[in-house]
């Protein structure tokens, strides 16, 4: 079964409108039509009715005789009246077969009206002084005025219905239009959006009604998408620049050994060269994956920023003493909760710390302490300290610094993902000015 063209939502709508009109004008026609009706009718018998009264007001009952003034009686076409004694005219207009039967028919019954072929209206009132009828005087209007009347306010109420439904028609299609018409300009921007464009919006400006709150809504989730594809394509340029140079390392290692066949020793100095670089490769992957879930799927409870930093300087104390260096921890003063839970904040300031512990000569020091700001987290080092020119440049991704004495550096990821990963959380991490020295501060919302 084939199915019809589905109609626009604008047709829809219109069509919605102009039934909904067209059915309350249908309405309040015949209603109105029915009512004027009513009423004229109700004024053709008020005035036979008055004729009636005015001329049995000009008669004389004489015993039970009935004298009738042929002059006072109005005896024409438009205004028939007949005056009857029992069962005898003593006055009649000029004669018309239907409506002299239907009259003589009233002669003799109860006070009542009726309509003759939709044309004279009669009404009947009973010759009765002293309570006994002697006659009966019937009095008739034409009802041709009335029905030319109704036939008019007819066809002017219909032709004014039709004119009323044209132009609301007519405004309900041009507001529609003017109405949908950014729905019709999204509609095209979101089909003339590649795969690869990220970055169109709507653009409807602040949401005011239905249609830009519907924009901004969707922007938002267009936001939200292009951060998750940004993520990933920034993780995967960051997987496949970290990995490149320890897979070649231990590709070179590899061919290296079994170029030609050496001793024990030299084996087993290679496979802990190609161990290590496995190793470095492990750590790159399971650092980017884990902070790229913990951007995603970010935990927004709260977390004791003195103990998640006294876990770190613990967990950095082997390689502390593996530089020489000693670490340091000084408590906050009071209580220090963070709006990021502990095993948050223990990401973030790992690998600062372990930053400082490649730089440092002999010292590094962690402190807990709040401010107006929030939450801070102080790492010093009596180390070189970072040049001013490199304060931004050192958290992009791979940027490595050549720890002192040329021992091995990191994967040139830590402080970029710790500093992106403080942003996701709502705080930040900073390079101050530090007399000597290197000095980083972890900034996070209170909880």
């Amino acid at each position: 079964m084939r199915l019809g063209r589905p109609r626009a939502l604008r047709a829809r709508l219109l069509l919605a409108v102009v039934a909904g009109v067209g059915v309350t004008l249908v309405l309040l026609v015949a209603v109105f039509n029915i009512a004027l009706a009513i009423t004229l009718a109700n004024d053709a018998d008020e005035i036979a009715r008055a004729r009636a009264e005015a001329e049995l007001a000009t008669l004389t009952v004489v015993g039970e005789a009935v004298v009738a003034d042929p002059d006072r009686v109005v005896a024409s076409v438009d205004a028939p009246t007949w005056v009857f004694a029992g069962g005898r005219a003593l006055a009649a207009p000029p004669p018309d077969p239907e409506i002299d039967a239907a009259a003589r028919a009233l002669a003799g019954g109860p006070r009542r009206s009726v309509d003759v072929g939709g044309e004279v209206h009669l009404h009947a009132l009973p010759i009765a002084p002293d309570g006994l009828r002697v006659g009966t005087v019937v009095a008739g209007i034409s009802l041709a005025p009335y029905n030319r009347a109704r036939a008019i306010a007819l066809v002017a109420s219909s032709a004014l219905a039709l004119i009323v439904l044209s132009g609301v028609a007519l405004a309900s299609a041009v507001m529609l239009r003017a109405a949908l018409r950014p729905v019709a300009r999204m509609t095209a921007d979101a089909a003339a959006w590649s795969a690869g464009d990220i970055d169109g919006r709507f653009g409807a400006g602040p949401p005011h009604d239905e249609i830009t709150r519907l924009a901004a809504t969707l922007d938002g989730l267009l936001d939200r998408l292009a951060a998750g594809m940004r993520r990933e394509r920034r993780l995967t340029a960051e997987v496949s620049h970290e990995l490149r140079t320890p897979l070649a390392q231990i590709v070179a290692e590899v061919d290296l050994a079994t170029r030609r066949d050496r001793a024990p020793e030299e084996y087993r100095e290679a496979l802990q060269r190609i161990g290590e670089g496995a190793a470095r490769i492990e750590r790159t992957v399971e650092t980017l994956l884990a902070t790229a879930r913990q951007e995603v799927l970010l935990p927004r409870g709260a977390g004791d920023a003195g103990e998640a930093a006294a876990r770190v300087v613990t967990a950095c104390e082997p390689l502390g003493a593996l530089h020489g260096v000693r670490l340091e921890m000084a408590a906050p003063d009071g209580p220090a909760r963070a709006g990021v839970e502990d095993q948050v904040i223990e990401r973030i300031l790992q690998p600062i710390v372990e930053n400082a512990c490649r730089f440092a000569a002999a010292r590094v020091r962690v402190r807990v302490s709040s401010d107006e700001r929030g939450i801070a987290l102080e790492v010093d080092d009596d180390g070189p300290g970072v040049a001013a020119a490199d304060r931004e440049a050192i958290f992009e991704p791979g940027t490595r610094r050549a720890p002192p004495g040329g021992a091995a550096g990191g994967a040139g990821l830590g402080l970029s993902l710790s500093r992106r990963l403080a942003r996701a959380a709502g705080g930040d991490v900073e390079i101050l000015a530090s007399a000597g020295g290197g000095r980083f501060v972890v900034r996070l919302p209170v909880a």
